[in-house]
């Protein structure tokens, strides 16, 4: 267990330094954006790969689908850092994946209890009721950092939201690592599997919280 929690604080904390890194300076955002969609994209196709095996024109379409999303996750990330104020909350949905994987890999670990559901054998109710409490712990921290701009609940109910997808990436990318049976997404991060692995929930949540602020604010 220490040794899995020490792999997600070391994450937790490169992924924080880039995102002040981001906030700083725009260009560094741009190269990261790049960097990490092509090697998300890489490792996405070689699970499809894998998967679809004997269903070329399902792999073909999948691969396609996923490369033009990656691309609008990327779009969409830099598009919203034009404005320090959406830049911040930008940056505080990718705290919520954060806190959302920490939580729930605690909570889990300590609680046990039922699982949650065979595609993931080691994910338990208490994890994922742990990653929605981490998740919600620190907005009274961001709502006093915003200075207010945004509702209280706005805050509570986005928090939520975006936790939520984040279990439902990592679930939905379980269980293609599953289908292809493969333990990680790939071998580029020493001891931690591939990018995939450390981001696949935030592909799927950080858009949600994102449209959440254009449609209420």
């Amino acid at each position: 267990m220490i040794n899995e929690l020490n792999k997600r604080i070391l994450t937790s904390l490169f992924l924080s330094l880039l995102l002040g890194l981001a906030y700083l300076y725009s260009y560094a955002l741009i190269i990261v954006l790049i960097i990490t969609s092509l090697i998300s994209w890489i490792e996405i196709k070689s699970l499809l790969s894998k998967t679809l095996n004997k269903k070329k024109f399902f792999e073909t379409l999948s691969k396609l689908l996923s490369l033009i999303y990656l691309l609008f996750f990327s779009v969409l990330i830099f598009k919203n850092m034009s404005d320090t104020n959406t830049k911040l909350f930008t940056i505080y949905l990718f705290f919520v994946c954060i806190n959302s994987d920490i939580g729930g890999f605690i909570f889990g670990k300590i609680f046990k209890g039922k699982k949650l559901t065979k595609i993931s054998p080691k994910k338990t109710i208490s994890g994922s009721l742990g990653s929605f409490f981490l998740s919600l712990f620190f907005v009274p921290v961001f709502h006093y950092i915003f200075e207010y701009s945004y509702h209280f609940i706005f805050l509570v109910f986005t928090t939520i939201a975006v936790s939520f997808f984040c279990q439902l990436g990592d679930l939905f990318i379980s269980y293609l690592k599953r289908k292809a049976k493969v333990k990680d997404t790939g071998d580029i991060l020493p001891g931690h599997g591939g990018i995939l692995d450390r981001i696949d929930g935030m592909l799927f949540a950080v858009p949600i919280g994102i449209f959440a602020l254009n449609f209420f604010y």
